[in-house]
């Protein structure tokens, strides 16, 4: 029986990250922004103990951005510019362990999005500007505990799904 043939080494598509992993630049660029986003959150939940109200607005706001942002930069590299699949096939946890984190991710990624958008549009709402506490604030801050939690667990799951993707092997 002849030996099978050796296996061609295909170059990744796409433009390569900057962490120095098989990653693409879009995957770099939205892991570094989503662990980023982890200290103004923080700061954010700091200045509204503090009373600090419309620093806290302009923060979640900014957070919003940016986490729209990071939805735009990856949908164009995923579906545009680079094939993720491609660079984490060297992977020794392909397909099995990487879609996994994948599907675990996507549930902590796409539950933030819907309560980060539901928490901003009612806290716009409902608040006065500038922003003063009223009587949505108890259910504002439950809500913004969940979404913040979500938020954290997001950047988890990411960093995971990332480092097996595109780090291991």
């Amino acid at each position: 029986m002849p030996d099978p043939a050796p296996a061609i080494a295909v170059p990744p598509s796409g433009i390569d990250g900057f962490l120095g992993t098989r990653a693409s630049l879009g995957m770099d660029v939205v892991l570094v922004g989503l662990i980023a986003l982890l200290p103004v959150l923080a700061w954010s939940v700091a200045a509204v103990r503090r009373g600090r109200y419309l620093l806290h607005k302009r923060l979640q706001l900014f957070i919003a951005a940016a986490l729209a942002a990071a939805i735009v930069v990856f949908e164009i590299d995923v579906r545009l510019v680079s094939d993720w699949r491609l660079r984490a096939a060297a992977s020794p946890f392909w397909p099995g362990g990487v879609l996994a984190a994948l599907a675990v991710h996507l549930v902590f990624a796409v539950s933030t999005f819907v309560l980060l958008v539901w928490v901003v549009w009612e806290a716009v709402a409902r608040f006065p500007s500038p922003p003063t506490p009223g009587t949505h604030g108890p259910r504002h801050r439950r809500m913004a505990r969940l979404a913040a939690a979500d938020l954290v667990l997001t950047a988890i799951t990411g960093s995971v799904f990332y480092w097996l993707a595109f780090v291991a092997g």
